[in-house]
């Protein structure tokens, strides 16, 4: 008698999870989302993540909180959204040094990218600026070579930490064009650009949020852009790939992830509306104004080529270097 009302129990258990699923996902979200931000508030993922999270609460009509975790190269915010419910009601804005680098130069993480996330969006990738101090007598990519040649490592470089895209964009350049520098690592993109304006470092491979308004104004002097095309905001700046470096392409990607084992018809609710917000104009505009190109919409398909192909690209950069962090 025991066991059958065991048994029954069990089958009626069963039936209720059942048909409390589909509601679940279709009721969702029904509380307010936290999306995980691995950096400081106020720099520029912070602001991205922001604009995001609006959207995000716009379109699901529920409160969407910021939370900045930053520490670590991304590794503490990264940890704690890997170790979170995996309910949908916590989302991370991940980035390629999370994604693609760290694993590559820390041997030991508190994550793992492909076990612990998924990445249901990418939603920028934004090329940078090789800019340099305009007491270096150079304006063309050829001619800071030919002056950094004549004086090898009397020009110092600077970043916004060591293993970041910044940094490894200068040994990527580095080593193409043969080049003696030193690497200047700062606590954050702030401190490097502020002695890149005062003279202190001579060169600093910038995003292009950050990079435009002294550009612009002509306190620093642009010699190429890292992406493989011509950008608006400067269409007579060539890019390093055309300077030369046919080989050289680099950029700052940013996305939307969720714990890994998120429920399928969650994370296709969020990556829709991910999508939605990507066919936006006001959410697209928003993205350019601080600097940010937005990208069109993704397959989970052409997300994980999008990945791999920028994985592939940095690992021969790393081992060629031999840059390990731990």
């Amino acid at each position: 008698m025991q066991r059958r009302a065991s048994s029954l129990f069990i089958v009626a258990l069963t039936a209720l999870l059942a048909a409390t699923l589909p509601a679940r996902a279709a009721d969702y979200p029904t509380r307010p989302i936290k999306l995980v931000v691995p950096y400081a508030a106020g720099g520029p993922t912070d602001v991205l993540g922001r604009i995001v999270g609006e959207y995000l609460g716009r379109d699901f009509k529920q409160v969407v909180v910021v939370e900045n975790k930053a520490g670590a190269q991304g590794a503490i915010g990264a940890e704690a959204v890997a170790r979170s419910d995996p309910d949908g009601y916590t989302l991370f804005v991940t980035a390629a040094s999370i994604f693609v680098l760290n694993p590559m130069l820390y041997k030991k993480l508190p994550y793992d990218p492909a076990r612990d996330f998924r990445l249901l969006s990418v939603i920028t990738d934004a090329p940078m600026i090789m800019e340099v101090h305009p007491s270096v007598p150079a304006r063309t990519i050829a001619e800071f070579v030919a002056y950094a040649k004549k004086n090898p490592g009397k020009l110092n470089f600077g970043s916004a930490g060591t293993g970041g895209t910044v940094h490894l964009a200068g040994e990527m350049f580095k080593q193409m064009a043969g080049v003696e520098m030193t690497h200047v690592p700062y606590k954050g993109a702030g401190p490097a650009l502020t002695d890149l304006l005062s003279g202190n470092i001579q060169l600093m491979f910038d995003t292009l949020g950050t990079a435009l308004p002294p550009v612009k104004s002509g306190m620093l002097r642009p010699l190429g852009v890292s992406s493989t095309e011509r950008i608006p905001d400067l269409p007579d700046l060539p890019t390093i790939a055309e300077s030369g470096y046919p080989d050289y392409a680099v950029s700052v990607w940013y996305g939307i992830a969720a714990p890994s084992r998120v429920p399928d018809d969650i994370a296709d609710k969020i990556k829709a509306s991910l999508d939605r917000a990507l066919n936006d104009e006001a959410f697209r505009a928003s993205l350019l104004k601080i600097g940010f190109p937005p990208l069109h919409a993704k397959s989970q398909a052409e997300i994980d080529k999008f990945v791999n192909t920028d994985r592939a690209r940095w690992a021969g950069v790393v081992k060629a270097l031999n840059i390990s962090l731990d």
